[in-house]
């Protein structure tokens, strides 16, 4: 059964929306509670996302019971789990790959297909694989699988990251809190997400220190144990709805989150001529009609998030005179822009930049090419005339919790269809 958004030009949102938990913290800390053998974990503020359905269901296929009551989760891990990650679930979702790392520490040995996840790009996992050599694994890729072992327990290294890898920053974590000694990672990734992962390690039982900054040290333990740990707010899903405020000249408080983490987010909007009020845990947009263009270019923390350049294309469209975004992290994650073309668009892709000029849309019928391209183009339709038709919205379903839903009572002529 196929489904679809229709959504059509409104009045300007307003209200409060409440923000869930993030979906790119809550999949690392899954993989990384396989590490509390003989244990359980109890999470709190887990997003009911696809995504997190996957993860939960390759939890499983390696032993784990995965319990689920809202937004609490209970992950029980025997004392003995499966090493060969179940093809079908690792081919939907990319996130998968981080149970390598716990199970090469566990177990000694992980098989793994190469995973799936939105097409934008190669994402290569050497530097994964590179690390876990650092500390003292053989690493082998035949035919599409990873097949990775180690004699007895990893044993603590100093490895370089090549680039500020998110995922093999949080996978070499894993790993590395329960090798033999010290391990010095440099180079790694500097996400609010990446700081989620160490505190809900340290709260097992590991010996973390430096998440947040270009060096993490970690002193492996032999075990970890239970605990009970809540969810940070979803940064990305916050920043989606700041766009959309502003994209409709509206008037929005988003609750139930860090407002630091928007920083970026904040001052790009800011400066397109949005008002911004923040508070200790809510930010208050208001919107504008006379949008000035600006120039963005995505990059790591704490640079402009590449997961909210597709959204944030859509308000350039708003904004007087010629802006430019340049992603810097995907080679391939303008896909979107062909269908915003469609829309009336008339957005020149140069190399990895999109310039970007201003332009009435109309509603058309488009297709969700990633996750964040999905929520871009639900705010592309909330600007163009007539009614706009957005399908593939398995897409959107991985990274958004009641997307349509919080939109419509903050006022948004939005509905969610099946055909």
């Amino acid at each position: 059964m196929e489904e679809y958004i229709l959504v059509e030009k409104g009045h300007p949102l307003a209200g409060e929306v409440q923000i869930e938990g993030a979906k790119n913290a809550v999949l690392p800390i899954m993989a990384a509670s396989l590490l509390a053998k003989n244990n359980t974990i109890h999470l709190q503020r887990v997003p009911q996302l696809s995504d997190v359905e996957t993860m939960a269901a390759v939890l499983s296929n390696l032993g784990a019971k995965v319990v689920r009551n809202g937004q609490h989760m209970h992950v029980e891990v025997p004392s003995i789990l499966q090493t060969q990650t179940p093809e079908h679930l690792v081919s939907k979702m990319r996130a998968s790959v981080l149970v390598m790392g716990a199970l090469l520490a566990l177990e000694g040995k992980v098989s793994v297909v190469l995973p799936g996840g939105c097409a934008i790009g190669s994402r290569p996992l050497d530097i994964h694989l590179r690390g876990f050599e650092a500390l003292g694994a053989t690493v082998q890729l035949s035919h599409g699988i990873i097949e990775a072992s180690v004699d007895g327990r990893l044993q603590g290294a100093e490895f370089d990251l090549a680039f500020p890898s998110v995922g093999a920053t949080e996978n070499l974590m894993i790993a590395a809190s329960r090798a033999e000694g010290k391990t010095i990672l440099r180079g790694v990734a500097k996400e609010p997400e990446i700081i989620d992962l160490a505190n809900f390690l340290n709260a097992m039982g590991a010996q973390i220190h430096g998440a947040g900054t270009d060096t993490i040290e970690i002193m492996g333990v032999e075990t970890l144990t239970a605990c009970e740990y809540e969810i940070l707010p979803d940064r990305i899903e916050a920043g989606t709805f700041m766009i959309a405020a502003a994209i409709t000249q509206g008037d929005v408080i988003i609750k139930n989150i860090i407002p630091d983490h928007l920083q970026p987010i904040t001052a790009k909007l800011q400066q397109l001529g949005a008002k911004i009020t923040i508070g200790d845990d809510w930010i208050g947009v208001q919107g504008n009609k006379d949008y000035q263009a600006i120039d963005i270019k995505t990059g790591p923390h704490p640079n402009f998030p590449t997961d909210m350049q597709s959204p944030m294309l859509a308000i350039l469209l708003c904004a007087d005179g010629v802006s430019t975004l340049t992603e810097t992290i995907f080679e391939n994650r303008f896909m979107h822009v062909e269908e915003l073309n469609r829309m009336g668009a008339q957005i020149i892709v140069d190399g990895r930049t999109c310039i970007v000029t201003k332009q009435s849309l109309h509603g058309v019928r488009v297709k969700a090419t990633d996750l964040r391209s999905a929520a871009g183009l639900v705010l592309a339709g909330l600007l163009a005339d007539g009614e706009t038709r957005i399908e593939k919205l398995y897409h959107l379903d991985r990274g958004y919790v009641d997307f349509v839903e919080k939109l419509q009572k903050l006022g948004a002529k939005i509905s969610r269809h099946s055909s």
